[in-house]
């Protein structure tokens, strides 16, 4: 789901290097980052933050889904298939 050349690491941080930007996320967002690199699905990362925090299914769901808003606006998705 990220792009293979965006560049994360455990401490949550994202570097662009076609654009040269670069990103601070915070822990949750680290997590879900790891997540998709692993290839795993969005429902599946819902599924893992729901048994890991505890919040709202609602809550989850929104946030995830602002997040991956996010993403998308910074151009660092791929293209899904």
């Amino acid at each position: 789901m990220i792009k293979k050349n965006i560049a994360t690491n455990e401490l949550g941080d994202v570097f662009n290097p076609s654009t040269g930007d670069s990103f601070s996320t915070n822990a949750v967002a680290a997590g879900i980052l790891t997540h998709m690199r692993e290839g795993k699905s969005i429902a599946a990362i819902k599924k893992i933050m729901l048994e890991t925090y505890d919040a709202d299914a609602a809550m989850i769901e929104k946030d995830l889904d602002d997040f991956i808003h996010t993403l998308k606006e910074y151009n660092l998705l791929a293209p899904v298939n």
